[in-house]
């Protein structure tokens, strides 16, 4: 338990760092969340088909987790919002995550260059099924593989 207490601890190091991160104040009536501005700030879309959106994102030093490495958290965070985003409909509103199962499957840092690729698995009614692969674009990689269901109900046929 002292352990766990332990590493939950925040230090003079992190406290004094997230006490200089800049809070943009939230707009009423504006869907949006901080972690939205901290995690997806520098991605690039650089491809979308039905089905398909491919990303570049270069890791950066604000994601790092306490051993140096892109923390997982954001990682998950991206496989929600690419996955998300391989489906989303202009004009209708976003799907909900039903379920995600991510593999980490090696380590990226600070500074690597990524390739993330989200694909449509395949639709049953309002369900969807989604992959999202983040790829090292140096040593070609795969950092983590995550599929994504999520539901959304579309416009009623009455």
């Amino acid at each position: 338990m002292e352990k766990a207490k332990e590493f939950l601890m925040v230090n003079d190091e992190a406290s004094e760092s997230a006490s200089r991160l800049a809070v943009p104040p939230h707009l009423a009536g504006i869907d949006q969340i901080l972690l939205e501005d901290i995690v997806l700030k520098g991605i690039r879309v650089d491809r979308v088909e039905p089905g398909l959106v491919v990303c570049s994102f270069k890791v950066p030093p604000r994601l790092a987790d306490r051993a140096g490495g892109f923390a997982t958290g954001a990682i998950s965070f991206l496989v929600d919002e690419v996955g998300g985003t391989v489906i989303n409909v202009e004009g209708l509103p976003r799907n909900v995550s039903v379920d995600m199962s991510i593999s980490f499957l090696s380590a990226a840092k600070p500074d690597d260059e990524l390739e993330i690729t989200g694909s449509l698995l395949g639709q049953r009614g309002g369900y969807y099924g989604t992959l999202v692969l983040i790829r090292n674009k140096a040593t070609g990689e795969v950092v983590a593989e995550g599929r994504h269901s999520l539901f959304g109900k579309r416009t009623s046929k009455l």
